[in-house]
Formats: C-alpha cells, sequence, structure tokens
C-alpha cells in the first residue's frame, strides 16, 4: 500500500508500507547504543503512546467490523465476567473507572442495540443490574476475537521479550496499586 506524500500526491512514492520485521529494526543487546538507559519521563511517555497508539487501532478495528468501541467491548466483557449473576451499574462503573451515569449512558446504548438487557433489582427498585443477550454473548466473541488477534499481531513484535515486558509491567502495576 503506499502512502500518499503531504499533499496527497500519488506520485510522491517516498513512504511505502511494508511489514515490520522485529530483528532487523530493534536492536537485542542495547548496552552500547546511547540512550539505552531511557530517562523515567520517556519510558512513561512510551508506555503512554504504545497504549494510545494500540488502544486507537483496536477501537478502529471494533468499530468497522463489530460496531463497537473498545470501551464497549470493556462493559461486555466485564458484564460476562460475572457469569450467572447480574451486573449492577455501580460495580461496572468501579471496575472500568468511571463514573455510574456515564456506564449507565453506555448501558443504556448497549441495550437499545440489543446486546445487553437491564433489570430493575427485585429486594430495591433503585437498583439496575445487566446482563448479556443471547446476541451479546454471540456479538461479544466475534469482537474479542478481531481484538485478540489485532493486539496478537501489534504486540508481536515484542517476540521474546514479551515476557519480560508483561512481568516488569505486572510490578510497576502492583507497586502502582492505590492502597485501601
Amino acid at each position: 500500500m503506499v502512502r500518499h506524500g503531504r499533499h496527497g500526491d500519488p506520485g510522491d512514492r517516498a513512504h511505502v508500507d511494508r511489514p515490520l520485521d522485529p530483528a532487523a529494526t530493534v536492536p537485542r543487546d542495547l548496552r552500547g547504543l546511547a540512550g539505552a538507559r531511557p530517562s523515567v519521563t520517556e519510558t512513561w511517555t512510551r508506555v503512554l503512546q504504545v497504549h494510545a497508539r494500540v488502544g486507537v487501532r483496536l477501537d478502529a478495528a471494533l468499530r468497522a467490523q463489530h460496531g463497537l468501541s473498545l470501551a464497549d467491548l470493556r462493559l461486555l466483557s466485564l458484564v460476562a465476567a460475572v457469569g450467572g449473576e447480574r451486573a449492577s451499574v455501580g460495580r461496572l462503573a468501579e471496575d472500568v473507572g468511571s463514573s455510574r451515569a456515564g456506564v449507565g449512558q453506555a448501558l443504556a446504548r448497549l441495550a437499545e442495540d440489543g446486546w445487553v438487557v437491564q433489570e430493575r433489582g427485585v429486594g430495591d427498585r433503585r437498583t439496575t443490574s445487566t446482563r448479556l443477550t443471547e446476541g451479546g454473548v454471540d456479538r461479544l466473541a466475534a469482537a474479542q476475537a478481531t481484538h485478540d488477534a489485532l493486539l496478537g499481531h501489534l504486540l508481536g513484535v515484542l517476540g521474546e521479550d514479551a515476557g519480560r515486558v508483561t512481568d516488569a509491567l505486572t510490578r510497576v502495576a502492583a507497586v502502582a496499586r492505590p492502597p485501601h
């Protein structure tokens, strides 16, 4: 695929998309390279950059192929994760790290599309719980497969380093967990 130049000129073929070969582009031994020990700010910037770029790619693919956003997929996954229970809006908001109002609006939209059912609580009519519909289960499975395939492709550049990167990020997540 040819990328067009700054002004969309198809004659400018300076940039041609090719699959990246990580072995050819990323040196394995960084000890002798200048800047091999990045600053804390540079490391954090790279983490944010990867998160943002991967998130944008996943969101675009999910919207194009399934009519769901990445946030919608996360909500559907959380609703599915409670199993036979019904997920409360409050619990979902806490898990997502968003407001009850925001999650409630997203769930209302997913209910309108037929992927979830929202029901008033039996013991407390002020509460609302959510469960996946049969169509929601199917939509979640298809969207999750797209998500996982694209994420696997994008993170495939890590190669054998994937385990070390995951371990390092897990350690950071553990020490960054807020105290209870």
